[in-house]
């Protein structure tokens, strides 16, 4: 149910060949074949379905007494190649072509097919365009083998041109003698999940680390999840409090497979929740990927208004919580062919997904899709051989820092049960794939009076553009995990009625290490009442995202959105009063340093005047360098210590 993409690559072909087969003219001459050999063939075909071993023995047996019976070797590659002896296939075939390259047009096909099955990709081609050479009739054959050449043709440039790859699998504490598959990975990179066979049925299972550099612990099922029945295909949010999987045929459930979530709270899974409608249908709905900011749903659906099979489809949540219509992703990702299994990555602008219909190598290969400017996805780029090959490649991961995918891979052996070994492997992504690097902001917002959690809108806005990149309230414990895409510079917003706000800036222009994310705790202020009384030395609000360029008390464009929520707060409190400070680094003369910062604090305090707030309710005052937060001997010291805060004043 959950791992239907892991069925062999090309069985569907040699079945559908074997049927064409039954209505193309198969005989020889009856005299250039012994009367023997030629019953032994009638009785080999009268059994190949019941009994296609034996099917196989007697073609053997035939043709051991006419070794020329073209249609013989051709039934002989057929059987093979229903059994996935594709390397058997292709040899009993090019005996029916050395015997007869014309009047058994289809053979050329069968062969080419099998060819690719074994990565023969040249060899397949060449059979192709012998195949088309011979102008078949039946268009729908003639659009197949066009079809299967454009694959043929890709696979060989892929082979000519291979990408660095070196899968080494993750270790006993992920993978052990059952099948793990579908890994998904917290954007800390501490805790994974995957599914896990046990006993004919499909459970979670969670490993922890304590860093990344650190081995996994072993692997333990998620209890208040796994059920008798078969739990599967889900992802993890990046901040690993939420779970989102597969289900079928549970109760209460719209179609077949639904969607259902599941969150971690104090310290246990909640009992999972059907999505419902509009994402769950009365179809089925598979393989989902959440935004990092949980905004963003991206799932497997197969929906009539669709582009044939499986596409992929995507939902947006509101601001009330609720989440949208799906819509398609459209024909840049979507063919009339399967694609599933997508993974967005915690950048929020990089997919990577399984697709039948986008060139390839055959059945499913790995794509990667980014988002341009506009917020369109473009065309998707195969990642390239050896990640894909003829085989059906599973569903893929990538960390946060743009690294490290991970993927399911079956094993040469089988275990005792038969059931296919399959266990999780890792391997470094060649840089053209890589997404955006991605670090994080952990933090935990308290009352600053009562050390008590707040559940408080957490905002991150890339500044370049002034668009929102994350919003998001806080968990229970008043604690928050935001992924922050490297690139740009962001400021962060942290808000609870009844609170002085809270605002930090992240400087992301270079790379920062998913290794070293940053820690936040946010103590928010209560706003005082009529009757409150200010301490003398009440605790200033900083704000962050307010700037100047240097030497200048021109405010920046860039500081809009910030000094809009100070508006916005004092338009929500009229009987608040505040005041502006202004403060300076120690470069420069302390006169100059002085006056700059008194200049900067009147132009907050004119912007303010400007958007509506009395003069009434404002002061504003410089002083220089003479209130440093830390020692003014380091860069980022100094950049801590230039700000403008405010502070509230007494009534």
């Amino acid at each position: 149910m959950m791992q239907g993409y892991r069925l062999s690559v090309s069985g569907w072909l040699f079945l559908g060949l074997m049927l064409i087969s039954r209505v193309c003219a198969m005989g020889q001459s009856p005299g250039a074949i012994p009367e023997k050999a030629s019953k032994i063939y009638a009785k080999a075909l009268s059994v190949q379905e019941t009994d296609p071993a034996k099917a196989e023995a007697l073609l053997k047996e035939a043709l051991g007494i006419a070794p020329g019976y073209r249609d013989a070797w051709a039934k002989l590659g057929d059987l093979l190649g229903s059994k996935g002896d594709f390397k058997g296939a292709l040899a009993s075939y090019e005996k029916a072509l050395e015997i007869d390259p014309v009047s058994r047009q289809l053979v050329w096909f069968s062969a080419a097919a099998a060819a690719m099955n074994i990565g023969e990709y040249e060899d397949a081609a060449e059979k192709l365009r012998a195949f088309l050479a011979l102008q078949p009739k039946n268009e729908r054959q003639r659009a197949s083998a066009e079809q299967l050449l454009r694959r043929a043709v890709f696979s060989a440039g892929a082979v000519r041109n291979p990408v660095p790859f070196a899968p080494t699998p993750l270790g006993p504490a992920i993978n052990s003698v059952l099948p793990e598959y579908l890994p998904s990975l917290s954007a800390d990179g501490l805790t994974l999940v995957f599914t896990r066979v046990v006993d004919n049925q499909e459970d979670f299972f969670a490993a922890y680390r304590e860093n990344t550099d650190a081995p996994w612990q072993p692997a333990q099922p998620l209890t208040g999840l796994n059920t008798p029945l078969n739990e599967g295909a889900h992802c993890l949010s990046a901040d690993g409090s939420t779970l989102v999987f597969t289900a079928c045929n549970r109760p209460g459930g719209k179609g077949s497979c639904d969607l259902y979530i599941s969150v971690f709270d104090r310290g246990q899974w909640t009992a999972p929740g059907n999505l419902g409608g509009p994402i769950n249908s009365e179809g089925y709905e598979t393989q989902p990927s959440i935004s990092a900011d949980g905004r963003i749903l991206i799932f497997t659906a197969r929906r009539p208004d669709g582009f044939g099979n499986n596409d992929l489809w995507q939902s947006e949540k509101d601001t009330n919580g609720y989440w949208g219509k799906p819509r398609n992703l459209g024909a840049a990702i979507n063919t009339p062919e399967d694609e599933q299994a997508p993974f967005l990555h915690p950048d929020g602008r990089t997919l990577y997904f399984m697709s039948k219909g986008h060139p390839g190598m055959g059945g499913f290969d790995l794509y990667v899709a980014r988002k341009n400017a506009q917020g369109d996805w473009e065309s998707p780029k195969n990642l390239g051989f050896p990640i894909n090959s003829s085989r059906n490649e599973g569903a893929l991961i990538v960390d946060a820092g743009g690294i490290n995918a991970y993927f399911a891979r079956d094993q040469e052996e089988s275990s005792k049960s038969g059931i296919p070994l399959t266990d999780i492997w890792t391997f470094m992504l060649y840089p053209e794939a890589r997404p955006t690097p991605v670090t994080y902001a952990r933090g935990r917002v308290l009352d600053a009076n009562t050390r008590q959690p707040l559940q408080a809108t957490v905002q991150v806005t890339a500044l370049e553009s002034a668009g929102q990149v994350s919003r998001l309230v806080t968990r229970p414990d008043g604690s928050f995990l935001l992924c922050l895409p490297t690139g740009t510079d962001y400021s962060l917003s942290v808000q609870h009625n009844g609170y002085l706000f809270f605002s930090e800036f992240f400087g992301l222009r270079e790379v920062r290490e998913v290794s070293d994310p940053y820690v936040l705790e946010i103590p928010l202020q209560p706003i005082p009442g009529p009757v409150d009384t200010i301490s003398v030395n009440p605790v200033p609000v900083v704000l962050r995202n307010v700037f100047f360029a240097s030497g200048s008390a021109a405010i920046q464009p860039a500081s809009f959105p910030e000094l809009q929520r100070l508006v916005k707060l004092l338009q929500e409190n009229p009987q608040m009063r505040i005041q502006i400070n202004g403060h300076t680094d120690d470069v420069g003369t302390v006169a100059d340093n002085l006056l700059l910062s008194e200049r900067r604090a009147e132009a907050v305090f004119r912007f303010l005047i400007e958007n509506g707030v009395s003069a009434q309710r404002l002061k504003y005052a410089g002083f220089g360098e003479s209130r440093p937060l830390f020692p003014n001997n380091l860069p980022e010291n100094r950049d801590r210590n230039r700000r403008t805060e405010f502070v509230v004043l007494s009534n």
